[in-house]
């Protein structure tokens, strides 16, 4: 049991921990799958921000470039407009020139007769005035004569046309009322028989259905009647629209038709049966025809919409369509099918017509059969070879019914009166129905009618339930007799009953009735005044169809029990100017025959008045009285309480004093009262002082103080002054305010001192004070506005204009000359002038500082460079640093969303729902960013400086700038000033110069080195070549061929490879090289020209000579004497004194490859060549080189210096160790030679002196050196020999000894550097004297050895 109890126990642990393993795995794969779709959807989100983002910025610019042509359109406008009004005034002053001539002749050749020339002129020009006043008036009686005829016959028409409309109403008339009533009766009776014959066909009749031919609005009360009415109007519909056409055509023929075309090929029926199956099985192919293929409809319907208006419940439509073949070839046509829901009322009879040539039809028939009262639309599909169409389908029920107004305003009425209205209640739709008219519920200003026996027999048969029930409620009312029916018909609905109180508004004849089709009524409202007060009442129309809603409107009213009366009690004269008449006429009406009296209130006495102020009226008629309203400015203070200064109304009560009357009369005028007033301001200008050469401009502010809209225009304006926009002219709004611009520009020096005149069109005036000094400067420029070309970003373009000095005399009386106003006038001589150009400008003035002779002209060159500023380029470097900070921290949200993802398995569903936080995070921390990097100042040396103007450069769409530069003119020479002493000058004799400078996009930009247009080769050493590319891209839509300028021929510089053409978009490498030949700074400019612009690249290097110094002094380093097979160090520097890096190389003479040549050669003290000396002296035995350099190559930094080890290790004893050491530069020049010396001695101790015993050279054969073994055995080495020669000269009385030197040493050796001598050395050496007397000498030679 306890084994079993085990298993069981392990087995249940084991399907746990499986289970618990599937669900882990099942929740991972929820997390990827969940993580996948998040990803998914962030990446979506991003895409969709990103492509809003680029329409916003599309949108943006297209905006500004419709405003840009908005702005060149209007200014196009402007100039051609000016130009038509300088036509326009030059066309006149030729012609009153003309005028002057003419007038010259008359009076030369009256004079010449011996006339009076003033009376001859006057009555010439009478005369020519009475023939132009004949002339205006014959055509004022042709016009006359036209309208007069036209009037004629406009009555004439009307009489006829009044004529024949009354002729058909007598003829309506004569028929009568009993037909229609016996009509009523008939059908009625007959509904009856077939109601109590067939119960089971009994329905109740609809209010919606149709009757009548003549009277479209019959009620059809039997269902047999309905069908028969509907198997009719189907016939008649199909003879309508199915007529049989005068002859029949191929399509009403049953012929099989053959599928291949007559007289095809065999290739070609094989096209065909394919192209035909492919349309049977539905395939689209495309139609292309003489390579142009077919997009759009391939068939065209006629109608293009399938309409069913106005369609009855049960009926049968039919309508005919035809569709056009529009493509471009032969194309078939199959029907689809129609709209689903559609598919229960619509059929479809359509043929196929086979293959159909372009332009040819067919007929389709849609037949519409409706079960259900509602408005469907849809569409009918068809399949065609290149693509499915359809054709639109809509179905519309009948509609209805519509007032005109809603509100009926009688006015004032004396008590007694009777005043009718009328209401027009329209049907516009297709929908008849029953009306009737009534008042609304719980309103008493009008009666309710009686319903007639008709209404009541109808409301029975409506209301019955059993055909027996519905026989013995009609029976009472089956003996109705037409003449009751006629009686009912005359009563008044709108009849009050005698025991109620009389009604003021009630209705007339026509309160309910049928109205049919697209046709309307009309109601009268009758308002009988009875007691002196208001009368409001309340109407509506109610309708027998239930889907047509109850209409309402309201009747209002005024009764006055007086014997006068104003029928218009509120006089209205709208808006009014002060010191303007305004008039009206006011009428009166009177029961009785009274004496009237008009009067106004004192306040308004010397502003309004009523003429005449007395009248007698006769009894049942009426008055006319003149109002005359005058408003002075003096109004709001006199008018009191009647004027609202703020609103500015004005409202007067008017009385009307009636004789032998104690109650007067009141009417009301009103009005608004406003001012004529424009204001100017300000009201005085001074343009100041302004030169001959240039228009000076100012802005005023025309204001329109009235709330009237007035026109208004500058008149008689100086020839020297220009006000624009529309000369001076336009309309003012009310409260309106216009900036004007008046431009002036002198004709002379002098001072000018004028008024302009505005006047409104109430010939108002308004002055405007202006005054200006006109200035003559010495200078002027040949020209004033210079339009450069377009010009791309980092071009330039040239223009050529001169400073002309003119001024040559002061004679002013033969010429202008120059001159402030009336001052005194400029001096002759030279005259200086100065472009001061703007700093940040992209352009150039050279020279911008000369001095011009009288009579001479100086030439001035202008050079436009467009660049991208440097705040513009900051602001992008700072958004891509914003952008790629933003796309970090989204980044480093997205992995740490992961992080969580795997640890939280639990909670991974959630993750979905975190994203949305994830993405605000990363905007909140963007926002974060951004301001963070407000203080960030972008470096022009960045990588994000250079990345956003390569950015701005390829996106550059076009810039516009205008500048204008002022030159300063000055008399004297500037040359010739002294010291800092300026030169007496005018700020009033500026002269200025207009540039435009439109700049566009480079076609041909420089990929490489971030961009730049400066290629910099640095520093190189003369004599040495440097190449570098340079990448260039054609980032236009066009083919770009490319020329190139020449470089100087002697210069450094080389363009190695051209490129000749440049494909959209495409990249190419430039290869140019640098070699200078001496040093200094050379630079030079490289025109890369297209047919879109001129990309120039500018090159500069500097050569630089190398040099260095070096610490060995002199040309010698010895390093000494060494034991031999032991070797010793020296150090030395070499500094580098350039400016540029040097690479450098050590050589030693005796490794050269040139060695082994010049051994060959026999030693220098046999042949004893002048000049010549051999560097390398002995070398070791060991084949292995005696004097080691380290380092041996490298580069030394300008003024930074390199440490060199020499190391000397001889193998041998020998006093004439030597080589050469040479520092060779770039591998090619030799900057320093250096002779390395030493000697070696097998012993520490050492004599030399005394005269040569052997040659500096050892032998050729070299021998190799003796083994320690061989040495112990060999006797010991000879003693060495010195050989001084002494010689001593014996003088008279005494003689000089002979003195020679000999030196001994001891050379510092590591062998005994452990051990500390106990005796001295000594060693001892045989001095021969050899001469007439031969003596030997023992010396002994003693030394110690002392390590300091």
């Amino acid at each position: 049991m306890p084994s079993r109890f085990l298993f069981v126990f392990c087995r249940k642990e084991m399907e746990a921990c499986e289970a618990y393993e599937r669900r882990h795995q099942k929740v991972v794969e929820d997390a990827h799958r969940n993580h996948e779709k998040a990803v998914q959807f962030l990446k979506k989100s991003m895409s969709r921000i990103r492509q809003k983002e680029a329409k916003e910025e599309l949108k943006t610019q297209e905006h500004m470039e419709k405003r840009m042509q908005a702005v060149l359109s209007l200014k196009n406008n402007i100039t051609s407009n000016r130009e038509t009004l300088r036509t326009l005034q030059v066309r006149d002053k030729a012609k009153a020139l003309e005028a002057k001539k003419q007038e010259v002749k008359m009076r030369g050749a009256i004079l010449a007769e011996g006339g009076d020339v003033t009376k001859e002129i006057f009555l010439h020009k009478q005369r020519v005035e009475l023939e132009r006043q004949k002339q205006e008036f014959t055509e004022q009686q042709k016009s006359r004569k036209i309208e007069i005829v036209a009037r004629i016959l406009q009555e004439e028409a009307y009489v006829e046309k009044q004529k024949k409309h009354q002729a058909r109403a007598e003829a309506l008339r004569s028929q009568g009322k009993l037909q229609d009533s016996l009509k009523w009766r008939i059908k009625t009776w007959q509904y009856i028989e077939n109601a109590c014959e067939d119960p089971k066909s009994w329905r109740t009749p609809s209010a919606c259905s149709l009757v009548d031919d003549k009277s479209s609005s019959v009620v059809d009360f039997s269902e047999t009647a309905l069908q028969d009415m509907s198997h009719e109007n189907d016939d008649e519909e199909a003879n309508e629209t199915l007529a049989e056409p005068e002859f029949t055509g191929l399509w009403s023929q049953e012929y099989e038709t053959d599928p291949k075309p007559v007289g095809a090929s065999k290739m070609e029926r094989k096209i065909f049966t394919e192209n035909l199956e492919k349309l049977r099985s539905g395939i689209i192919r495309k139609q292309v025809v003489s390579g142009h293929e077919f997009k759009g409809c391939p068939f065209y319907s006629k109608p293009s919409l399938i309409h069913f208006k106005d369609f009855d419940v049960g009926k049968t439509y039919k309508k005919k369509i035809i569709l056009i073949n529009a493509s471009y070839s032969v194309n078939f046509c199959k029907l689809v099918g129609v709209s689903e829901h559609l598919k229960d009322f619509i059929n479809i009879q359509f043929d196929p017509p086979g293959q159909m040539s372009a332009g040819m039809s067919c007929e389709v028939v849609v037949t519409f059969k409706p079960m259900i009262n509602e408005v469907l639309e849809g569409k009918v599909t068809f399949l065609a070879q290149n693509g499915s169409f359809s054709i639109p389908l809509k179905c519309t029920t009948k509609r209805c019914l519509a007032l005109d107004k809603e509100l009926i305003d009688f006015g004032t009425h004396v008590v007694g009166e009777t005043i009718s209205r009328t209401i027009i209640l329209t049907n516009r739709g297709a929908l008849g129905t029953r009306f009737k008219l009534q008042t609304s519920v719980g309103d008493n200003g009008t009666c309710t009618t009686a319903k007639s026996s008709l209404e009541r027999m109808v409301e029975l048969v409506t209301q019955a339930q059993h055909p027996v029930c519905l026989l013995e409620q009609l029976s009472q009312d089956a003996l109705i007799t037409e003449a009751d029916l006629e009686a009912e018909n005359a009563q008044s609905p709108a009849e009050p009953p005698p025991e109620e109180e009389p009604i003021e508004i009630t209705l007339g004849k026509v309160t309910e009735g049928e109205i049919g089709p697209f046709s309307s009524i009309k109601l009268q409202i009758i308002f009988t005044p009875s007691v002196p007060g208001d009368v409001h009442a309340e109407f509506e129309i109610a309708f027998d169809n239930p889907n047509c809603k109850p209409l309402h409107f309201s009747v209002i009213g005024v009764s006055v029990d007086v014997p006068v009366w104003v029928p218009n009690p509120n006089v209205d004269l709208k808006i009014c100017m002060y010191d303007r008449l305004y008039q009206d006429c006011i009428i009166i009406r009177t029961k009785a025959a009274l004496r009237l009296k008009f009067e106004v209130c004192k306040e308004l006495s010397n502003h309004m008045e009523l003429l005449p102020k007395t009248g007698y009226i006769q009894a049942q008629s009426s008055f006319s009285v003149q109002l005359k309203f005058l408003p002075r400015h003096s109004l709001p203070e006199e008018a009191g309480k009647y004027f609202d200064t703020e609103t500015r109304v004005l409202e007067v009560p008017v009385t009307i004093m009636i004789a032998d009357k104690t109650k007067p009369v009141e009417f009301i005028v009103h009005a608004i009262v406003t001012t004529s007033d424009l204001e100017i301001s300000p009201a005085e200008v001074n343009f100041g002082y302004c030169t001959i050469y240039e228009a000076v401009q100012t802005t005023i502010t025309l204001t329109n103080k009235s709330i009237l809209p007035q026109e208004f225009g500058f008149v008689g304006l100086p020839e020297f002054v220009e006000i624009q926009p529309s000369d001076g002219f336009g309309i003012l709004l009310p409260l309106e305010s216009l900036n004007l611009d008046i431009i002036f520009k002198a004709n002379k020096a002098k001072e000018y001192s004028f008024e302009l005149t505005c006047k409104s069109e109430i010939n108002r005036q308004f002055k405007l004070s202006c005054k200006a000094v006109g200035v003559h400067p010495p200078l002027e420029l040949s020209h004033s506005l210079v339009k450069f070309a377009a010009t791309a970003l980092n071009d330039v373009s040239t223009a050529t204009l001169y400073v002309i000095n003119a001024h040559v005399s002061l004679n002013c009386f033969t010429h202008a000359v120059p001159r402030i106003g009336k001052g005194e006038i400029a001096p002759v001589g030279p005259t200086s002038f100065e472009f001061l150009v703007p700093e940040d400008s992209p352009v150039t003035i050279m020279p911008s500082v000369g001095t011009v002779l009288p009579g001479k002209k100086c030439l001035i060159q202008v050079y436009f460079k467009p660049v991208l500023s440097e705040q513009l380029i900051r602001e992008e470097a700072f958004q891509m640093l914003c952008r790629a900070d933003a796309k970090r921290t989204m980044l480093k949200k997205i992995r740490e969303s992961e992080i969580k993802c795997k640890y939280l398995v639990s909670r991974v569903c959630n993750v979905i729902f975190c994203l949305p936080a994830l993405v605000l995070d990363c905007c909140v921390t963007t926002l974060f960013l951004l301001s963070s990097y407000d203080n960030i100042l972008v470096l022009s040396s960045s990588e994000e400086y250079i990345a956003a103007q390569y950015s701005l450069t390829r996106n550059f769409t076009g810039k516009f700038e205008r500048y204008i530069i002022p030159c300063f003119v000055a008399s004297g020479d500037i040359d010739e000033k002294i010291g800092s002493e300026n030169l007496k000058y005018s700020p009033y004799n500026t002269l200025y110069l207009e540039l435009h400078c439109p700049a566009v996009a480079p076609s041909v930009v420089v990929t490489s080195n971030n961009g730049k247009n400066i290629i910099n080769f640095g520093e190189v050493a003369v004599g040495h070549r440097v190449i570098k590319r340079i990448t260039i891209q054609n980032i236009s839509q066009e083919q770009l061929a490319l020329g190139f300028s020449i470089l100087n021929p002697n210069g450094p510089f080389l363009l190695v490879s051209p490129v000749g053409t440049l494909e959209p978009g495409e990249n190419q490498f430039l290869f140019i090289s640098f070699c200078p030949n001496e040093s200094k700074l050379f630079f030079e400019t490289l025109d890369i020209r297209s047919i879109k612009g001129t990309l120039t690249l500018s090159i500069t290097g500097q050569g630089v000579a190398p040099s260095i110094a070096c610490s060995v002094e002199g040309d010698m380093l010895d390093m000494g004497y060494v034991i031999a097979k032991e070797k010793v160090t020296s150090t030395f520097k070499i500094q580098n004194t350039s400016t540029l890096p040097l690479r450098y190389s050590i050589k030693l003479e005796s490794l050269s490859q040139t060695r082994d040549k010049e051994q060959q050669r026999l030693p220098f003290f046999i042949m004893c060549p002048p000049g010549w000396t051999d560097f390398v002296g002995t070398q070791n035995y060991s084949g292995l080189s005696v004097f080691n350099i380290f380092p041996v190559e490298g580069i030394i930094e300008p003024g930074k210096s390199q440490d060199f080890t020499v190391t000397f290790s001889p193998d041998h004893e020998s006093l004439y160790y030597s080589d050469c050491l040479k520092v060779v530069l770039f591998g090619k020049e030799i900057a320093r030679e250096i002779w390395l010396k030493g000697a070696a001695r097998n012993h520490m101790m050492f004599v030399e002196g005394g005269d040569p015993l052997d040659v500096p050279l050892e032998s050729l054969a070299i021998t190799s050196p003796m083994s320690e073994e061989a040495a112990k055995g060999e006797l010991e080495e000879p003693a060495k020999s010195l050989l001084l020669s002494l010689e001593y000269i014996q003088a008279e009385t005494s003689g000089t000894p002979a003195v020679r030197e000999l030196k001994i040493g001891a050379i510092r050796t590591a062998q005994f550097a452990s051990k500390k001598p106990d005796h001295p050395l000594m060693v001892a050496a045989v001095l021969t004297l050899k001469g007439d007397i031969k003596e030997s000498y023992k010396v002994l030679f003693i030394a110690r050895v002392v390590c300091t």
